[in-house]
Protein backbone atom coordinates (compact mmCIF):
# COMPACT_ATOMS: atom_id res chain seq x y z
CA UNK A 1 0.00 0.00 0.00
CA UNK A 2 1.46 3.63 -1.18
CA UNK A 3 2.44 5.61 1.72
CA UNK A 4 -0.28 8.61 1.61
CA UNK A 5 1.01 12.09 2.23
CA UNK A 6 0.76 12.52 6.25
CA UNK A 7 -1.28 14.89 8.35
CA UNK A 8 -0.63 16.80 11.58
CA UNK A 9 -3.10 14.66 13.49
CA UNK A 10 -2.50 17.08 16.36
CA UNK A 11 -4.05 20.06 14.09
CA UNK A 12 -7.59 20.76 13.67
CA UNK A 13 -6.45 23.00 10.72
CA UNK A 14 -5.67 19.53 9.18
CA UNK A 15 -9.91 18.36 8.91
CA UNK A 16 -11.13 21.28 7.57
CA UNK A 17 -11.97 19.01 4.46
CA UNK A 18 -12.87 16.32 6.74
CA UNK A 19 -11.92 13.30 8.47
CA UNK A 20 -8.09 11.88 6.43
CA UNK A 21 -9.69 8.31 5.77
CA UNK A 22 -6.51 7.89 3.56
CA UNK A 23 -3.79 8.20 6.13
CA UNK A 24 -5.91 5.92 8.49
CA UNK A 25 -6.25 3.45 5.81
CA UNK A 26 -2.51 3.39 5.83
CA UNK A 27 -2.29 3.83 9.23
CA UNK A 28 -4.46 0.18 10.07
CA UNK A 29 -2.75 -1.76 7.15
CA UNK A 30 0.97 -0.51 7.95
CA UNK A 31 1.79 0.73 11.57
CA UNK A 32 -1.80 0.44 13.74
CA UNK A 33 0.01 1.91 17.05
CA UNK A 34 2.21 4.61 15.43
CA UNK A 35 4.11 7.45 17.04
CA UNK A 36 3.44 11.22 16.37
CA UNK A 37 5.97 13.26 16.54
CA UNK A 38 4.82 16.88 18.00
CA UNK A 39 4.81 19.60 15.53
CA UNK A 40 4.44 23.15 15.95
CA UNK A 41 0.82 22.64 16.40
CA UNK A 42 0.76 20.45 19.02
CA UNK A 43 -0.50 20.99 22.11
CA UNK A 44 1.90 20.72 24.86
CA UNK A 45 4.84 20.38 22.55
CA UNK A 46 4.80 15.97 23.31
CA UNK A 47 4.36 13.42 20.88
CA UNK A 48 1.97 11.00 21.20
CA UNK A 49 0.62 7.36 20.09
CA UNK A 50 -2.08 6.96 17.20
CA UNK A 51 -3.81 3.83 17.50
CA UNK A 52 -6.22 3.26 14.31
CA UNK A 53 -7.06 -0.15 14.71
CA UNK A 54 -10.66 -1.65 15.76
CA UNK A 55 -8.97 -4.51 18.08
CA UNK A 56 -6.92 -2.09 19.96
CA UNK A 57 -9.24 0.62 20.21
CA UNK A 58 -11.34 -1.87 22.30
CA UNK A 59 -8.71 -3.52 24.14
CA UNK A 60 -7.80 0.37 25.61
CA UNK A 61 -11.25 0.79 26.21
CA UNK A 62 -11.79 -1.94 28.04
CA UNK A 63 -8.62 -1.48 30.02
CA UNK A 64 -8.95 1.65 32.32
CA UNK A 65 -6.41 0.61 34.88
CA UNK A 66 -3.54 0.63 32.13
CA UNK A 67 -4.98 3.27 30.31
CA UNK A 68 -6.37 6.41 32.08
CA UNK A 69 -8.50 8.94 31.71
CA UNK A 70 -7.65 10.64 34.45
CA UNK A 71 -3.96 11.55 34.01
CA UNK A 72 -3.44 14.29 32.30
CA UNK A 73 -7.51 14.67 30.12
CA UNK A 74 -8.53 13.13 27.58
CA UNK A 75 -7.47 14.99 23.90
CA UNK A 76 -3.79 15.57 22.84
CA UNK A 77 -3.55 18.44 25.43
CA UNK A 78 -3.37 18.06 28.69
CA UNK A 79 -7.02 19.69 30.24
CA UNK A 80 -7.54 21.23 33.44
CA UNK A 81 -10.91 19.14 33.72
CA UNK A 82 -8.45 15.97 34.38
CA UNK A 83 -10.03 14.47 37.79
CA UNK A 84 -13.54 16.48 37.48
CA UNK A 85 -14.84 16.16 34.20
CA UNK A 86 -16.75 12.89 33.92
CA UNK A 87 -15.26 11.71 30.39
CA UNK A 88 -11.89 12.48 32.67
CA UNK A 89 -12.12 10.08 35.53
CA UNK A 90 -11.38 6.97 36.34
CA UNK A 91 -13.06 4.64 39.65
CA UNK A 92 -13.60 5.09 41.77
CA UNK A 93 -14.20 9.06 40.86
CA UNK A 94 -16.29 8.12 37.69
CA UNK A 95 -18.24 5.48 39.34
CA UNK A 96 -19.43 8.34 41.64
CA UNK A 97 -20.13 10.69 39.19
CA UNK A 98 -21.80 8.59 36.69
CA UNK A 99 -24.29 6.96 39.35
CA UNK A 100 -25.29 10.18 40.13
CA UNK A 101 -25.76 11.66 36.88
CA UNK A 102 -26.90 8.59 35.71
CA UNK A 103 -30.30 9.29 37.58
CA UNK A 104 -31.07 11.84 35.00
CA UNK A 105 -30.46 9.46 32.07
CA UNK A 106 -31.91 6.30 32.45
CA UNK A 107 -33.43 4.82 29.61
CA UNK A 108 -37.29 5.62 30.70
CA UNK A 109 -36.38 8.75 31.22
CA UNK A 110 -35.33 9.40 27.86
CA UNK A 111 -38.13 7.53 26.40
CA UNK A 112 -40.29 10.17 27.84
CA UNK A 113 -39.02 12.77 25.83
CA UNK A 114 -39.46 11.00 23.02
CA UNK A 115 -43.35 12.58 22.15
CA UNK A 116 -41.64 15.89 22.72
CA UNK A 117 -39.10 15.37 20.02
CA UNK A 118 -41.41 14.76 17.70
CA UNK A 119 -43.10 17.86 18.34
CA UNK A 120 -40.26 19.67 17.77
CA UNK A 121 -39.01 17.54 15.19
CA UNK A 122 -42.34 18.55 13.52
CA UNK A 123 -42.39 22.39 14.16
CA UNK A 124 -38.44 23.14 12.81
CA UNK A 125 -39.45 21.09 9.37
CA UNK A 126 -42.46 23.57 9.45
CA UNK A 127 -40.29 26.20 8.84
CA UNK A 128 -37.79 24.19 6.03
CA UNK A 129 -38.26 26.21 2.71
CA UNK A 130 -39.57 23.80 0.36
CA UNK A 131 -37.88 23.80 -2.93
CA UNK A 132 -35.42 26.27 -1.97
CA UNK A 133 -31.52 26.24 -0.99
CA UNK A 134 -31.47 26.36 2.72
CA UNK A 135 -28.07 25.52 5.23
CA UNK A 136 -29.46 22.61 7.01
CA UNK A 137 -27.28 22.61 9.53
CA UNK A 138 -28.47 26.11 11.06
CA UNK A 139 -32.26 25.06 10.43
CA UNK A 140 -32.13 21.51 10.86
CA UNK A 141 -29.48 19.50 12.37
CA UNK A 142 -28.89 22.39 14.96
CA UNK A 143 -31.38 22.57 15.93
CA UNK A 144 -33.35 19.53 17.63
CA UNK A 145 -30.07 18.39 19.35
CA UNK A 146 -29.85 21.95 21.02
CA UNK A 147 -33.54 22.40 21.86
CA UNK A 148 -33.70 19.13 23.43
CA UNK A 149 -30.86 19.58 25.72
CA UNK A 150 -31.86 22.41 26.59
CA UNK A 151 -35.07 21.30 27.39
CA UNK A 152 -33.43 18.47 29.41
CA UNK A 153 -30.85 20.49 31.20
CA UNK A 154 -33.53 23.04 32.17
CA UNK A 155 -32.28 26.13 29.99
CA UNK A 156 -34.43 28.60 28.59
CA UNK A 157 -34.91 27.99 24.94
CA UNK A 158 -34.92 31.87 24.22
CA UNK A 159 -31.05 31.42 25.23
CA UNK A 160 -30.13 28.34 23.33
CA UNK A 161 -29.07 30.80 20.08
CA UNK A 162 -26.85 32.55 22.53
CA UNK A 163 -25.26 29.37 23.82
CA UNK A 164 -25.08 27.64 20.51
CA UNK A 165 -22.85 30.87 19.35
CA UNK A 166 -20.45 30.01 22.27
CA UNK A 167 -20.50 26.57 21.69
CA UNK A 168 -19.70 26.83 18.19
CA UNK A 169 -17.23 29.43 18.51
CA UNK A 170 -15.65 27.24 20.99
CA UNK A 171 -15.47 24.35 18.46
CA UNK A 172 -14.21 26.70 15.73
CA UNK A 173 -11.49 28.34 17.72
CA UNK A 174 -7.74 27.85 16.03
CA UNK A 175 -6.56 27.10 19.86
CA UNK A 176 -5.07 23.56 19.31
CA UNK A 177 -7.91 22.96 22.31
CA UNK A 178 -10.89 20.67 21.55
CA UNK A 179 -12.54 23.75 22.30
CA UNK A 180 -11.34 27.30 23.03
CA UNK A 181 -10.48 28.10 27.09
CA UNK A 182 -12.35 31.63 26.90
CA UNK A 183 -15.28 30.36 25.60
CA UNK A 184 -15.46 27.17 28.26
CA UNK A 185 -15.13 29.95 30.90
CA UNK A 186 -18.20 31.75 29.47
CA UNK A 187 -20.25 28.45 29.19
CA UNK A 188 -19.42 28.33 32.67
CA UNK A 189 -20.33 31.46 33.76
CA UNK A 190 -23.32 30.70 32.22
CA UNK A 191 -23.81 26.92 33.74
CA UNK A 192 -22.85 28.03 37.11
CA UNK A 193 -25.64 30.49 37.23
CA UNK A 194 -28.07 27.66 36.31
CA UNK A 195 -27.23 25.57 38.61
CA UNK A 196 -27.88 28.29 41.89
CA UNK A 197 -31.18 28.53 40.37
CA UNK A 198 -31.83 24.79 40.33
CA UNK A 199 -30.48 25.04 43.75
CA UNK A 200 -33.10 27.54 44.76
CA UNK A 201 -35.81 26.58 42.86
CA UNK A 202 -36.08 22.74 40.93
CA UNK A 203 -37.92 22.28 38.28
CA UNK A 204 -38.87 19.13 35.90
CA UNK A 205 -35.55 18.82 34.32
CA UNK A 206 -32.16 16.09 34.35
CA UNK A 207 -30.31 19.30 35.59
CA UNK A 208 -31.86 19.90 38.87
CA UNK A 209 -32.40 15.68 39.17
CA UNK A 210 -28.35 16.07 39.30
CA UNK A 211 -28.16 19.07 41.19
CA UNK A 212 -30.10 17.33 44.24
CA UNK A 213 -29.26 13.79 43.66
CA UNK A 214 -27.57 12.11 46.35
CA UNK A 215 -26.28 8.65 46.04
CA UNK A 216 -28.61 5.96 47.51
CA UNK A 217 -25.55 4.52 49.52
CA UNK A 218 -24.98 7.94 51.24
CA UNK A 219 -22.70 9.01 48.60
CA UNK A 220 -22.56 13.11 48.68
CA UNK A 221 -23.76 14.72 46.17
CA UNK A 222 -21.91 16.97 43.35
CA UNK A 223 -20.25 20.18 44.23
CA UNK A 224 -20.60 23.21 42.49
CA UNK A 225 -17.33 22.60 40.95
CA UNK A 226 -18.67 18.69 39.66
CA UNK A 227 -22.06 20.44 38.34
CA UNK A 228 -20.29 23.36 36.09
CA UNK A 229 -17.50 20.31 34.90
CA UNK A 230 -20.99 18.39 33.89
CA UNK A 231 -23.09 20.96 32.12
CA UNK A 232 -19.62 22.56 30.26
CA UNK A 233 -19.35 18.07 29.44
CA UNK A 234 -23.05 17.60 28.47
CA UNK A 235 -24.24 21.37 26.59
CA UNK A 236 -21.35 20.91 23.84
CA UNK A 237 -21.86 17.23 23.26
CA UNK A 238 -25.31 17.42 23.84
CA UNK A 239 -25.81 20.56 21.40
CA UNK A 240 -22.77 19.49 18.87
CA UNK A 241 -22.32 15.49 18.09
CA UNK A 242 -26.03 14.50 17.10
CA UNK A 243 -26.10 17.67 14.97
CA UNK A 244 -22.90 16.05 13.24
CA UNK A 245 -24.60 13.20 12.47
CA UNK A 246 -27.46 14.37 10.94
CA UNK A 247 -26.00 16.41 8.88
CA UNK A 248 -23.38 13.42 8.11
CA UNK A 249 -26.50 11.36 6.82
CA UNK A 250 -27.85 13.55 4.47
CA UNK A 251 -24.48 13.83 2.86
CA UNK A 252 -24.32 10.25 3.16
CA UNK A 253 -28.12 9.61 1.65
CA UNK A 254 -26.90 11.58 -1.07
CA UNK A 255 -23.57 9.45 -1.53
CA UNK A 256 -25.64 6.50 -1.58
CA UNK A 257 -29.39 7.01 -2.49
CA UNK A 258 -30.45 3.76 -2.90
CA UNK A 259 -30.29 3.50 0.54
CA UNK A 260 -32.52 6.33 1.19
CA UNK A 261 -35.20 4.44 -0.81
CA UNK A 262 -34.33 1.38 1.08
CA UNK A 263 -35.22 3.13 3.86
CA UNK A 264 -38.37 4.69 2.50
CA UNK A 265 -39.37 1.43 1.08
CA UNK A 266 -39.06 -0.42 4.99
CA UNK A 267 -39.37 1.92 7.89
CA UNK A 268 -38.72 -1.01 9.85
CA UNK A 269 -34.80 -0.11 9.26
CA UNK A 270 -34.66 3.05 10.85
CA UNK A 271 -33.23 1.79 13.95
CA UNK A 272 -30.38 0.01 11.98
CA UNK A 273 -29.69 2.80 9.85
CA UNK A 274 -29.24 5.00 12.77
CA UNK A 275 -26.32 2.75 13.98
CA UNK A 276 -24.81 2.70 10.88
CA UNK A 277 -25.13 6.80 10.56
CA UNK A 278 -23.32 6.80 14.57
CA UNK A 279 -21.03 4.09 12.50
CA UNK A 280 -20.66 6.37 9.66
CA UNK A 281 -20.53 10.15 10.92
CA UNK A 282 -18.47 8.77 14.68
CA UNK A 283 -18.68 13.01 15.34
CA UNK A 284 -16.37 12.41 18.43
CA UNK A 285 -13.39 10.98 16.38
CA UNK A 286 -10.96 10.31 18.78
CA UNK A 287 -10.48 9.99 22.67
CA UNK A 288 -6.82 10.21 24.34
CA UNK A 289 -5.82 8.05 27.48
CA UNK A 290 -2.40 7.88 29.36
CA UNK A 291 -0.58 4.85 30.16
CA UNK A 292 -0.24 3.73 33.76
CA UNK A 293 2.26 1.05 33.88
CA UNK A 294 4.38 -0.37 30.94
CA UNK A 295 2.43 -2.12 28.75
CA UNK A 296 2.80 -3.50 25.16
CA UNK A 297 -0.05 -2.91 22.68
CA UNK A 298 -0.40 -4.72 18.77
CA UNK A 299 3.87 -5.53 19.61
CA UNK A 300 4.65 -2.20 20.41
CA UNK A 301 6.13 -1.51 23.55
CA UNK A 302 4.37 1.40 25.52
CA UNK A 303 5.62 3.41 28.58
CA UNK A 304 4.29 4.98 31.71
CA UNK A 305 3.40 8.63 30.94
CA UNK A 306 2.98 7.88 26.86
CA UNK A 307 -0.16 9.69 26.05
CA UNK A 308 -2.06 7.45 23.60
CA UNK A 309 -5.22 8.20 21.04
CA UNK A 310 -7.37 5.82 19.71
CA UNK A 311 -9.16 7.43 16.74
CA UNK A 312 -13.30 5.57 16.71
CA UNK A 313 -13.57 6.95 13.43
CA UNK A 314 -10.84 4.27 12.22
CA UNK A 315 -11.79 1.81 13.85
CA UNK A 316 -15.46 2.10 12.15
CA UNK A 317 -14.07 1.51 9.07
CA UNK A 318 -11.23 -1.41 9.98
CA UNK A 319 -12.04 -3.67 7.40
CA UNK A 320 -11.32 -6.59 9.50
CA UNK A 321 -14.51 -5.78 11.54
CA UNK A 322 -16.65 -4.07 8.70
CA UNK A 323 -17.30 -5.93 5.84
CA UNK A 324 -16.88 -3.25 2.80
CA UNK A 325 -16.88 -0.37 5.56
CA UNK A 326 -16.53 2.63 3.08
CA UNK A 327 -19.89 1.69 1.73
CA UNK A 328 -22.95 2.89 4.01
CA UNK A 329 -25.37 0.43 4.62
CA UNK A 330 -28.89 1.01 6.70
CA UNK A 331 -29.11 -2.78 7.14
CA UNK A 332 -25.83 -3.52 8.29
CA UNK A 333 -25.56 -6.65 10.64
CA UNK A 334 -23.53 -7.26 13.06
CA UNK A 335 -22.53 -3.43 13.30
CA UNK A 336 -20.56 -3.38 16.91
CA UNK A 337 -19.19 0.50 15.97
CA UNK A 338 -17.64 2.58 18.81
CA UNK A 339 -19.49 5.89 17.90
CA UNK A 340 -20.68 6.05 21.80
CA UNK A 341 -17.45 4.50 22.59
CA UNK A 342 -17.11 0.82 24.76
CA UNK A 343 -16.63 -0.24 28.55
CA UNK A 344 -16.78 2.01 31.42
CA UNK A 345 -16.68 5.23 29.60
CA UNK A 346 -19.66 4.46 26.82
CA UNK A 347 -21.64 7.58 26.20
CA UNK A 348 -23.69 8.82 28.66
CA UNK A 349 -26.07 10.51 25.96
CA UNK A 350 -26.39 7.22 23.68
CA UNK A 351 -30.16 6.77 24.37
CA UNK A 352 -30.64 10.78 23.35
CA UNK A 353 -28.53 10.30 20.42
CA UNK A 354 -30.43 7.54 19.02
CA UNK A 355 -33.71 8.93 19.46
CA UNK A 356 -33.17 12.56 17.71
CA UNK A 357 -31.54 10.57 15.02
CA UNK A 358 -34.44 8.49 14.37
CA UNK A 359 -37.11 11.32 15.22
CA UNK A 360 -35.65 13.51 12.81
CA UNK A 361 -35.05 10.66 10.06
CA UNK A 362 -38.75 9.85 10.55
CA UNK A 363 -39.79 13.42 10.51
CA UNK A 364 -37.62 14.33 7.29
CA UNK A 365 -39.27 11.16 5.25
CA UNK A 366 -41.94 11.36 6.01
CA UNK A 367 -42.40 15.20 5.17
CA UNK A 368 -40.19 15.17 2.07
CA UNK A 369 -38.82 13.74 -0.69
CA UNK A 370 -35.20 12.83 -0.99
CA UNK A 371 -32.94 16.14 0.38
CA UNK A 372 -31.22 17.82 -2.62
CA UNK A 373 -27.18 18.83 -1.48
CA UNK A 374 -26.33 21.71 -3.29
CA UNK A 375 -23.29 22.48 -2.87
CA UNK A 376 -19.76 21.54 -0.84
CA UNK A 377 -20.37 21.05 3.20
CA UNK A 378 -18.40 23.57 5.50
CA UNK A 379 -16.04 21.40 7.53
CA UNK A 380 -15.43 22.27 10.80
CA UNK A 381 -11.44 23.01 11.85
CA UNK A 382 -11.49 20.51 14.67
CA UNK A 383 -9.35 17.30 15.04
CA UNK A 384 -11.60 15.87 17.66
CA UNK A 385 -15.36 17.01 16.73
CA UNK A 386 -15.19 16.69 13.38
CA UNK A 387 -18.54 17.81 11.60
CA UNK A 388 -20.17 19.67 9.17
CA UNK A 389 -20.76 23.25 10.38
CA UNK A 390 -22.94 24.25 6.78
CA UNK A 391 -24.76 21.98 4.28
CA UNK A 392 -26.56 23.97 1.55
CA UNK A 393 -29.71 21.28 0.81
CA UNK A 394 -33.12 21.77 -1.35
CA UNK A 395 -36.02 19.85 0.15
CA UNK A 396 -37.88 18.95 -2.40
CA UNK A 397 -41.90 17.95 -1.49
CA UNK A 398 -42.80 14.30 -1.64
CA UNK A 399 -43.98 13.03 -4.82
Amino acid sequence: MPTPTMVDLSWGQSFVNGFPHETFTWLRHEHPVWWHEATQHTPGGAGFWVVSRYAEAVAIMRDPATYSSARGGTAIDDSGGAGILLNQTDDPQHLRLRSLVNKGFTPRTIAKLEEDLRQRARQILAAVPAGETFDFVALVAQELPLQAICSILGVPQADRAHLARIVNAAIEAETGEVLGADFVKMLGSYGGELIAEKRRNPADDILSIIVHAGGDDGTPPLTDRELKAFFNLLFPAGAETTRSALAGAVVAFSQFPEEEARLRADPRLIRSAVEEIVRWTSPSVYKRRTVTRATELAGQPLAEGDKVTYWEMSANRDDAVFTDPFRFDIGRDPNPHVGFGHGTHFCLGASLARAEIRVMLEALLARFGPLEVAGEPIWVPNNRLVGISHLPVIAHPLP
